[in-house]
């Protein structure tokens, strides 16, 4: 049940300004970033439409494409990317 719960509350955060190095940089602050971003993205947009589902919205998409990101060394800091940042951080 906890596992199909996590799952439904995952964003589909495809922007840059919503995803982050390992360090915390945002991957919008930086044109070099950005770029490695966008090499990122679009390496792992058909893997997850492999491995996941090919609709954007679908939570399995969006759990491939957030691992294929991190393997990458890029994470998703959207607000609601993870349920426990709804908890310990309201604002972020």
């Amino acid at each position: 049940m906890g596992i199909v719960a996590s799952l439904l509350a995952i964003s589909a955060a495809e922007a840059p300004a919503e995803w982050q190095s390992f360090h915390g940089v945002r991957m919008d602050s930086d044109p070099v970033l950005l770029a490695r971003f966008e090499r990122a993205y679009r390496y792992c947009e058909p893997e997850a439409n492999y491995r996941g589902s090919p609709y954007p919205a679908n939570p399995w998409h969006v759990t491939a494409l957030r691992s294929c990101m991190s393997r990458l060394g890029i994470l998703d800091r959207g607000a609601y990317s993870y349920p426990a940042n709804r908890l310990f951080y309201p604002l972020y």
